[in-house]
């Protein structure tokens, strides 16, 4: 603790170590918010274990708190270890600090037995700071306090766009997420907020035309508005740890050699929309690579181009944040350790610990848990796209069709019946349908069980969920689109969630349990035949025929989509206000539940 206080101190930062029993503790929170009133803070340190809980006093504070890792390993042991930290570390120190939203940093001290007690004759084990450690800490702490106190239009911004594979055509991709759409609305609450920005690019589509001008990982040979000269490269890669340096100048010989290098300089892939604002392309992992094989591959040390390019935001450009937009770039796959990395690991070679903002999917916390805990990224959760039916189109559509007229005609016109049951099973067979809802062999040997089953298996296809779209920063789903944004409530509400009770019941559960009395639509095997009630609210919404459990189930999809339709459409007669603007997309909804149904849904 003294020292990473003394470090902190040489940031020119006025540290106040403070000791707790616990961050649980009720005399604790109490003194700790009542401190934090009186002394606002403009960086918290925080050394403490395990999870605060809902009412972690730290939250009180209006700043960045960056966990520190006391670990219970030695430093021999910690080297050692590819993962960083052990199980025990691992839980108590990151795992549970994490979910109360701190910035992981790295490892703060070792548990040394360097002391010889002479009365027990005994080595003591004790905390030993570790420097390399603390001084990143330090620096970090020192960054993320400047940030909070700079004036907006002085604070230097990068943004880094994905692009993998490293074609043209994959510039700025993010899983889920329109980046080109969401970078323009990222830089345009940056001028509303009074960042330094001279360009503003008009919409996704023109942000990615301006990139393609400078250089790309396709084509490095674009002309730059940023180099950085093979002197200044050198300085920076000569202060690496000696592992490292072996390692890259094995893999990928002399620096001169990149192709980013021309003319005595890396040409860097990042434009500049003003002083302070900059936009860039990530390098790629490796060149004339399959870029499938490279992209996690934890033992490719990144290029001499590569690293070039996070040198000159880092110390050139002088980034005071960089946000990496979207899920995923790859410099949290670097080689290195998992955890309380080392200056040879290469996310800390290339980054070091800077500011680090992340929009990322919500539905993917693995992978936000590696840059988290591998580049100190702050992860921005997004919501994931529109989520819509995937319904049956082409040869399952004519499939579907074909079954439907077949049941239909089943039990009143046996020769049609016949007709279409073997045009169904030819159809099913030379489609590959067959053998995609693994009934191939039952069309031959039983034809009618055959037929149950794979009428189940298109209800269980067109009711999949599936993605409608990308998801933009600041919009609502299906941004401005009625009919996506209801099938995207539909699809959140349609399990249970934590208890299953009250609100967070299943909405499917929720209508069968009014309208279809002891139906569970969940475990009902779909091709059983369906035997009970048939409520006109139910029956009008297809006319396709109701005969399964499957069918049931579909018709409780499907006013459970009406029903959200209605919702939204209300929103949207009120003039709902989202973070983009008021929703208002002109479309023609429902008015309400009760003017397209009638009355008597109780639910």
């Amino acid at each position: 603790v003294a020292a990473l206080a003394q470090a902190l101190e040489q940031h020119g930062l006025t540290p106040l170590p403070i000791f707790v029993p616990s961050l649980k503790d009720k005399a604790a929170r109490a003194f700790l918010t009542e401190l934090f009133a009186a002394l606002p803070p403009a960086v918290i340190v925080n050394a403490t274990a395990f999870s605060a809980g809902d009412d972690d006093p730290l939250r009180t504070a209006d700043c960045a708190v960056l966990q520190v890792f006391f670990t219970g390993a030695s430093r021999e042991a910690w080297k050692n270890n590819p993962q960083g930290l052990g199980p025990r570390d691992l839980a108590m120190l990151v795992s549970l600090p994490e979910l109360d939203g701190r910035v992981l940093t790295r490892a703060a001290s070792f548990k040394e037995a360097d002391t010889f007690d002479e009365a027990t004759h005994c080595r003591l084990l004790r905390y030993a700071p570790n420097p390399e450690g603390i001084a990143r800490i330090a620096d970090l702490a020192a960054r993320y306090a400047r940030l909070r106190a700079l004036p907006n239009r002085e604070k230097r911004i990068a943004l880094v766009l994905a692009n993998y594979p490293n074609r043209d055509s994959r510039i700025a991709n993010g899983v889920g997420l329109d980046t080109p759409a969401s970078t323009v609305a990222i830089l345009r609450a940056l001028k509303e907020a009074g960042y330094a920005l001279d360009k503003l690019p008009e919409d996704g589509d023109a942000l990615v035309r301006w990139l393609l001008a400078g250089p790309t990982n396709a084509h490095p040979e674009n002309p730059s508005e940023a180099t950085l000269a093979i002197e200044d490269y050198k300085r920076h890669f000569n202060v690496l740890p000696q592992e490292a340096k072996a390692l890259i100048e094995e893999r990928w010989g002399a620096p001169e050699s990149d192709p980013f290098f021309r003319d005595g300089a890396f040409h860097l892939p990042l434009r500049r929309l003003s002083d302070n604002i900059v936009c860039a392309i990530q390098p790629a992992r490796g060149y004339n690579i399959d870029p499938r094989a490279t992209y996690h591959d934890p033992a490719l040390p990144p290029p001499h181009g590569y690293l070039a390019f996070y040198f000159w935001l880092r110390d050139h450009f002088r980034a005071d944040a960089i946000i990496h937009v979207g899920k995923h770039g790859n410099l949290e796959w670097l080689p290195g350790k998992a955890l309380a990395l080392s200056p040879a690991c290469f996310p800390d070679a290339a980054l070091g610990l800077l500011p680090h903002f992340y929009p990322f999917i919500v539905n993917d916390p693995g992978e936000g848990a590696q840059a988290k805990r591998r580049t100190g990224a702050v992860i921005i959760d997004h919501l994931m796209p529109p989520l819509v039916r995937a319904e049956a189109h082409g040869a399952l559509a004519d499939l579907e069709r074909l079954v439907d007229e077949y049941w239909q005609a089943a039990g009143m016109d046996a020769p049609r019946a016949e007709h279409l049951r073997q045009r169904i099973i030819d159809h099913a067979l030379t489609s590959g349908i067959a053998e995609d809802a693994g009934v191939a062999d039952l069309l031959r040997d039983d034809p009618d069980e055959a037929l149950n089953l794979l009428d189940a298996w298109l209800c269980d296809l067109k009711e999949a969920q599936i993605r409608g779209g990308l998801h933009v920063l600041g919009a609502l789903p299906g941004m401005g689109d009625e009919a996506a944004l209801a099938e995207t409530l539909v699809a959140l509400a349609r399990l249970p969630r934590a208890d299953g009770k009250g609100e967070n019941a299943s909405l499917i559960e929720a209508l069968a349990a009014d309208l279809l009395p002891g139906f569970a639509p969940f475990d009902a095997p779909p091709a059983e035949p369906y035997s009970g009630p048939r409520p006109a609210l139910l029956s009008r919404l297809s006319d396709a025929p109701w005969r399964t459990n499957a069918d049931a189930h579909e018709r409780l999809e499907l006013l459970s989509l009406h029903l959200a339709k209605a919702i939204v459409s209300s929103l949207r007669r009120k003039g709902f206000s989202t973070p983009s603007g008021t929703f208002n997309p002109g479309l023609k909804g429902m008015e309400s539940p009760s003017e397209t149904f009638g009355t008597g849904l109780q639910t």
